[in-house]
């Protein structure tokens, strides 16, 4: 029986949990094939929803489709199977970026807790409060990258204000580099069909003080009409970082920051994610400088905090993620 496809109404919700991950401009840079012969779901890349200036080298695609598998993973193992997962496959299919083999019964305990914090999980770009991370809950976080294979950092804070500062640098370059201004512009409208790209509504103020580097995704906007609140004096946050720099590296560190997010959001914290930085090489390798990670590359800079839950960002239906084949499959 184990060989068995799963019904259509559950392999949508499967598809459905993977579509709810978080990608770079909300982008979802993934479509879905179903193998009923081998029982496999097939996780591949979009490339024209890459973004061309911002990402030339498609690391954050990479970790944008990590992402999805995160959550792909969690899906399959709820509805009882071990999800056998490989990456890069078939080195002659580039695109085919992972599958996950529906295998038997799942061997390890699933926590449910992940699996619905998926579907309630918004990136917040708002202000949090001044609150600090308990204790319990910061080292659960630490953890969770390190189920995944990635190290989770803490800065102090001087090391917070170094990498902010860092990150202020990346968003001026950014908003006066035309060409990616115009990418990130571009990606920015009103829900439409395509459901595709993040909602005015979801952008959310920029920093009365100057010191949170938010992305302004109108890069063409005047200062001095931004909507602005004062964002956390102290604010928290944390460096996701690989050993590696490969593509099965972004892959990981997509599905790390992921489990991260879940658990974070699992404990009422909210978070929004930070880039600008990691799309400059100098900039990038300066983001994680400690010690006792000489070779660390950094791949993610997370906001964490207790504030109000961001508006949700439209998802395209399972349907439209998946190969059109795949609806005649079961």
């Amino acid at each position: 029986m184990w060989s068995a496809a799963p019904a259509l109404p559950t392999l949508e919700t499967m598809v459905s949990a993977a579509v709810a991950a978080p990608s770079i401009h909300n982008t979802q840079p993934w479509r879905f094939r179903f193998d009923p012969d081998t029982v496999t779901l097939e996780v591949r890349a979009v490339a024209d929803r890459g973004l061309r200036h911002l990402d030339p080298m498609g690391r954050a695609l990479h970790l944008s489709v990590g992402c999805a598998l995160l959550n792909l993973r969690l899906a399959v193992a709820h509805f009882g199977r071990e999800p056998i997962t490989r990456l890069l496959p078939r080195p002659d299919e580039p695109d085919l970026l992972a599958t996950v083999r529906l295998g038997g019964p799942v061997r390890n305990a699933t926590v449910p807790r992940l699996y619905e914090a998926l579907w309630h999980r918004h990136s917040s770009r708002f202000p949090f409060s001044e609150a600090p991370l308990p204790g319990a809950v910061a080292a659960e976080l630490v953890e969770a990258a390190h189920h995944e294979g990635a190290l989770l950092s803490r800065p102090g804070p001087g090391g917070t204000e170094r990498v902010l500062r860092l990150f202020r640098d990346a968003e001026r370059r950014n908003t006066a580099d035309p060409d990616r201004a115009a990418e990130s512009r571009r990606w920015v409208h009103e829900p439409n069909a395509a459901a595709l790209g993040m909602p005015p509504a979801a952008i959310g103020p920029q920093d009365f003080w100057e010191r949170m580097p938010l992305r302004d995704f109108g890069a063409h906007r005047r200062p001095s009409v931004l909507a602005t609140r004062p964002f956390e004096k102290r604010p928290s946050i944390a460096v996701l970082s690989t050993a590696h720099d490969r593509r099965s590296d972004w892959l990981r560190a997509g599905q790390a920051l992921q489990r991260v997010l879940l658990v974070a959001t699992a404990h009422g914290l909210r978070a929004s994610l930070l880039h600008q930085a990691l799309e400059w090489p100098d900039l990038r390798e300066r983001v994680v400088p400690w010690a006792d990670a000489p070779r660390a590359h950094a791949q993610m800079v997370i906001r964490l905090g207790f504030g109000p839950e961001g508006p949700p960002s439209p998802r395209r239906p399972a349907r439209q993620a998946l190969d059109a084949d795949v609806l005649f499959a079961s």
